[in-house]
């Protein structure tokens, strides 16, 4: 009995299908939450390597414990003045990249 072999694709490929090119509207919308999602998981990450709970870093930043547990969960709703201050509260380093076109910016 022959086995039947499963067809696979590239994750490219499905978001493509079924998100959107890249480029369009829904597409840029998933990729903006899916980095929002991962930093709120990096700030969540540092804080417990620090040995911080949610309240003494929000004491740290200036802000409620509910606050960092919003940021935790996808920080789609932060300033960028709020996430520098959560960062610089850890003691971690953050850098940004930015793109131009097919050209990445370095900033000092």
């Amino acid at each position: 009995m022959a086995t039947k072999e499963i067809k696979t694709y590239p994750l490219t490929e499905m978001k493509d299908k079924y998100i959107g090119k890249v480029g369009t509207a829904d597409r840029d919308e998933y990729e903006y939450e899916l980095r929002m999602d991962v930093l709120g998981k990096m700030i969540k990450s540092a804080r417990q390597e620090r040995h911080l709970t949610q309240e003494e870093l929000g004491k740290l930043v200036g802000v409620q414990k509910a606050q960092i547990s919003k940021l935790e969960s996808s920080a789609n709703s932060a300033t960028i003045d709020t996430v520098l201050r959560v960062f610089r509260a850890l003691k971690a380093e953050i850098n940004f990249n930015v793109k131009l076109e097919d050209n990445f910016i370095k900033l000092a």
